[in-house]
């Protein structure tokens, strides 16, 4: 179909564009052109959603109960915590979309388009069908459109096609019909990004009926997988119900054996149910979560799925892009060669700051005519522009033209300097057919010459003579050896080569065509450029390793390139391979398992390898945080243990794949984000430790002195007051205890291990045990020397359990022992111990709470008795961990 029909089919005109009337006629039929997500739950389903979980709807049969029996003050405190719960996880969810809708927002494109004559800027979620379409370099492509007119057009397509170099697109219509978007070359498709020249196009399609629409709509039906986190706090939920119910119904045939009224044991009995629930850990995991993504989002990682925040402490591998992610994605020219010289140019990025040394000694450009020479005539065949934006520098143009203009700027030449020296009278733009550009040039001296800047090799082909220090030489054999000898040991370095040409032209000459203009030329060097990596990435790959965390690289780069990146970031490893992707694609995923945790770069890989590559890493029984920014990136990314998505060059159809969105496309923050979710599950084991273990305590006191035919140590309010008040802010101030120094120096833990793993079991039945034992010791001291005044000793059981469990929440903090951390370290935690403290002597001391609580005042000495027995839980087994070190 040619333009003229194209123009008749969709019912508009291309010097004139749409009329308003008919946009808005469109878009009330078609929608908005946007990538639609699937349908988001209401605000009130979402909110009920939070009660769904196994442990909440075990605590809301306990509030029933408790109900029953006539406990209103248990039912309120328990239905407060699930209230609280459900809050927290609404509003979690809802900020984590607002976060993603804020992000999307700012990612959306602007885009030229003619309405009524004129042309305008509008966003492009506006654009609709037929609409008139102008794009240039650095343009995001607005919609799919078919291409009318275009001059020296490139579009890089790579996030739906996986093809790493731009796309040559023309406006002709195509001799035989194509399927594959890569084929199409008179379209334009919506999310690819214009990299040469300029160009106008119909829009033909928009939102969900463009390519990029189509395969957002088949990851919509995409399922997701249930995080470790969710598993292990579904398998400990029933645990606790199990246990809980076994405990009460021990307890209460004992109590009913050893003589007690059936009804106060079985009050009892719900009061240790309740306690052996800890009804705050899923508000405190929540909170835990909701306040790693808080610090996630300040360190530039935004998460769209929170319980996934605690998958990433348990990566294996990381398998990163390296452009953008390891790399800055601004070329820099690192050598510039000329007649067996090559100068080293410092800097790196797009600010024009750096020096030139020969031989490792600093020189001035000025002073080295070949030097100044190269990089003057890189400045003027060049239609970069860097733009300053604060302290920061924009390229606005083809990154290879973008370096060559900052290294001629760090000579300290400008375009308003040159301009008035030179005048580009003509310019040939690039060609991929011809590998060059050039531009014919007037001095202020009136002399003529061609300036071309091409591929190395073609450059050579094309000239006659080369500058050899300083002078004009024959180009033979063996010049051209040497040439090529040097141009070698660039390439050893990574280095991707642009040559530079010229031609003195006679006064009257009138070059008509590029293949007059590009032959018989002088060869003056090359100008050598890489995207450098990040600076940090080098130590974030180091505390990785540290980790137990493999980094491999993945990239579509050149295998030289890439192994150089590798070896400099330390990722490439004495026996480590490098794999190609025509490698890969003949390699069955079987295949692949065999050699896969050999690799540590996978380079020429296109986006669909890299599904292959998690497959097999899995298989292996890897848990893989992949990245990507591309459509064809989503399977990957979805498949993954951890999909991170690039919040600067992603799609959206990524970002929704994905489960957390690294909003500076960088490699150190996703190492940021393992510690933070490392840290994050240890705090929550360290809650589960105090919380069951402070419970394991509550329930033991209560059933040795039913064994021991002794009178209830607690009334069921002191239980339901220690286990609702005392444990609970201490337990939320565990939430926000900072990471322990070695917490990226372990290895990662298995994805399969279970809550109660490394010893976590032990330490609660262990430390439970002595919290029981002990504050049953001192109400059975009391108890005995005053049996007439049961209150006094069932005060005395009630002070002892609380600082018992107070002093053994510091020793939560460590793996270790109580001794491992500073005690003040968490100023959260010893504010909430002394907020717990305080409540406790409240409750012993003022009059009111007195009788709710049925405590009476304790004298000084029986203070020391509480002390004492409080002390024993965690310093006896403290002292016996030191003295076991000592050995």
């Amino acid at each position: 179909m040619n333009n003229q029909e194209m123009e008749k089919a969709l019912q508009t005109n291309v010097t004139h564009g749409l009329d308003d009337d008919v946009v808005k006629d469109r878009l009330r039929k078609n929608g908005f052109n946007e990538l639609k997500e699937g349908e988001k739950q209401s605000a009130i389903l979402l909110f009920f959603a939070q009660f769904k979980d196994f442990m909440v709807i075990v605590l809301l049969a306990a509030t029933l109960v408790s109900g029953i029996l006539g406990e209103y003050i248990d039912a309120i405190a328990i239905m407060a915590i699930v209230f609280l719960n459900g809050l927290l996880g609404f509003f979690q969810e809802r900020k984590a979309e607002k976060s993603l809708d804020a992000l999307k927002e700012m990612a959306a494109p602007q885009v030229n388009v003619l309405r009524d004559g004129q042309w305008m800027k509008i966003p492009s979620r506006e654009v609709v069908v037929g609409d008139i379409l102008k794009f240039s370099s650095g343009d995001r492509i607005g919609a799919d459109l078919r291409i009318i007119d275009h001059s020296s057009l490139e579009i890089e397509e790579s996030a739906l096609t996986g093809e790493s170099l731009p796309a040559v697109k023309c406006s002709d219509p195509l001799m035989n019909e194509v399927e594959g978007i890569g084929d199409q070359e008179n379209m334009a498709f919506m999310g690819t990004m214009v990299t040469r020249g300029n160009g106008v196009g119909i829009v033909i399609a928009t939102g969900m009926n463009t390519a990029m629409g189509k395969i957002a709509d088949l990851l919509q039906t995409a399922e997701t997988k249930e995080t470790p986190l969710q598993r292990r706090l579904e398998q400990l939920g029933k645990i606790l119900i199990v246990t809980a119910l076994i405990l009460t119904v021990i307890v209460v045939l004992t109590g009913v054996i050893q003589g007690h009224d059936l009804y106060t044991m079985f009050l009892a009995g719900v009061s240790l149910a309740v306690a052996a629930i800890p009804e705050g850990l899923p508000a405190i995991v929540t909170v835990a979560l909701s306040l790693g993504v808080q610090r996630m989002i300040k360190q530039k990682a935004i998460v769209r799925k929170l319980p996934a925040v605690e998958t990433l402490g348990c990566a294996t591998v990381i398998c990163s892009d390296k452009t953008g992610t390891l790399t800055q994605n601004k070329m820099t020219v690192t050598k510039v060669w000329s007649g067996g010289k090559t100068w080293d140019v410092g800097g790196t990025g797009y600010n024009p700051v750096g020096e030139f040394s020969l031989e490792g000694v600093s020189v001035a450009p000025k002073n080295h005519n070949a030097l100044l020479q190269i990089i003057t005539f890189g400045m003027l065949c060049n239609k970069a522009e860097l733009k300053e934006n604060g302290k920061q520098y924009i390229l606005d143009g083809d990154p290879t033209e973008g370096a060559m203009l900052v290294a001629a700027m760090k000579a300290g030449l400008t375009r308003e300097h040159l301009s008035k020296r030179f005048t580009i009278v003509k310019e040939f733009p690039f060609d991929s057919s011809r590998k060059m550009m050039s531009v014919i040039v007037k001095d202020d001296k009136d002399n003529h010459f061609v300036i071309v800047k091409g591929a190395p090799d073609v450059l050579i082909a094309q000239s006659d003579t080369i500058l050899w220090e300083g002078r004009s030489e024959i180009l033979n054999r063996e010049s051209k050896e040497r040439v090529q000898q040097d141009m070698n040991g660039l390439a050893s370095q990574a280095l991707r080569m642009i040559a530079v040409g010229y031609k003195p032209l006679s006064k009257g000459t009138i070059l008509l065509h590029e293949t007059e203009a590009e032959r018989n030329l002088t060869f003056m060097g090359l100008q050598g450029m890489i995207d450098p990596p990040r600076p940090e990435v080098k130590q974030a790959v180091k505390e990785c390793r540290d980790a137990g965390i493999k980094t491999v690289m993945i990239t579509g780069d050149h295998v030289i390139t890439a192994k150089a990146i590798a070896k400099e970031l330390g990722i490439l490893k004495g026996k480590d391979r490098v794999l190609e992707g025509r490698q890969l694609a003949d390699m069955e995923v079987g295949e692949l398992e065999e050699v896969v945790e050999t690799v540590s770069v996978f380079a020429r890989v296109s986006p669909e390898h890299k599904l292959k590559i998690v497959k097999a890493l899995q298989n292996k029984g890897h848990v893989v945080a992949m990245t990507g920014d591309g459509v064809n990136d989503a399977p990957a990314i979805k498949s993954a243990d951890i999909g991170i998505s690039m919040g600067i060059t992603g799609t959206d159809v990524a970002k929704e794949a994905s489960s957390l969105i690294l909003v500076d496309d960088n490699f150190a923050t996703i190492k940021s984000a393992i510690k933070e979710g490392r840290n994050i599950y240890e705090n929550i084991r360290k809650f589960i430790r105090y919380l069951l273990a402070s419970n394991v305590g509550e329930i033991l006191v209560m059933f040795f002195a039913m064994l021991c035919a002794l009178p209830l140590p607690l009334i069921p309010i002191q239980i339901l007051f220690v286990n609702l008040v005392t444990d609970g802010l201490p337990a939320m101030a565990l939430g926000l205890d900072a990471a322990e120094e070695d917490v990226m120096k372990r290895n990662p833990r298995n994805a399969n291990e279970g809550v109660f793993g490394r010893g976590l079991g032990w330490k609660i039945i262990s430390r439970g045990f002595l919290i029981g034992v002990s504050t049953l010791i001192a109400f059975y001291v009391v108890y005995r020397a005053n049996p007439d005044n049961l209150a006094y000793a069932q005060t005395i059981a009630f002070a002892t359990l609380v600082l018992a469990q107070l002093i053994h929440v510091f020793d939560c903090r460590s793996e270790r022992s109580i001794f491992s951390r500073n005690p003040f370290g968490n100023l959260y935690l010893v504010g909430a111990v002394l907020s717990s403290l305080l409540l406790m002597v409240a409750v012993m001391y003022v009059q009111p709470l007195q009788t709710i609580f049925h405590t009476v005042p304790i004298s000084g000495r029986d203070w020391l008795l509480v002390i004492g027995m409080a002390s024993i839980p965690t310093f006896l087994l403290a002292g016996t961990f030191l003295a076991r070190k000592a050995q």
